[in-house]
């Protein structure tokens, strides 16, 4: 018997979007969808199986992402979580605890993208989850605010600080690597990509 496809559960308050991205995923992996906060954490408790990635909208009506999110991450939930949104990122995302950020409108092969991203960073330790999720908020930023701004947020500058940190760790890491080790070499292919 195979091995079954990840699980991925799409959490979004537009039944349609959350259809739509269920049926780009669903030749791929495994797909559940809530259409609210509380029916994703209802899923989550009753699932059978583990999620893998959820794909979460943070502005919606009742419990929002953001709430689902701390939901998620206080009860230990092991998965690897994208925010796929309206809401432009702001600061305030230096202290969520997601692993990627879309801003909609998103396409199928950007989700794809981020599925298998979130997928393949699942299998990295911790420390290596951290550098992801930290590098992927900065670029989100980058994109959204100002030089200035970035300059005067010491919020910001931890950021920057954690990740320089995480990479010197993870360069000593690759020293010790041999060059035959494929996944590692696409793992900081990412970092080479991403920049």
């Amino acid at each position: 018997m195979s091995e079954q496809p990840p699980l991925v559960l799409v959490v979004e308050d537009e039944p349609d979007l959350a259809d739509l991205y269920a049926a780009w995923l669903g030749d791929e992996y495994r797909v559940r969808t809530a259409y609210g906060g509380q029916e994703a954490l209802e899923q989550l408790d009753e699932a059978d199986d583990d999620v893998d990635a959820i794909l979460l909208d943070r502005r919606m009506p009742g419990l929002s992402g953001d709430e689902v999110l701390s939901a998620v991450r206080e009860r230990g939930i092991d998965c690897r979580v994208a925010m796929v949104t309206a809401v432009e990122p702001d600061f305030d995302i230096l202290k969520m605890g997601f692993d990627d950020y879309l801003v909609k409108p998103v396409t199928s092969d950007t989700l794809k993208e981020t599925v298998s991203g979130l997928l393949r960073r699942g299998e990295y330790d911790t420390e290596m989850q951290e550098l992801f999720s930290l590098t992927s908020k900065k670029a989100m930023l980058e994109t959204e605010k100002s030089a200035t701004e970035l300059a005067d947020n010491d919020e910001y500058q931890r950021l920057t600080d954690r990740i320089e940190e995480l990479r010197s760790r993870a360069d000593e890491s690759l020293e010790a690597v041999t060059e035959d080790d494929d996944d590692f070499k696409k793992l900081f292919q990412e970092f080479d990509d991403g920049e």
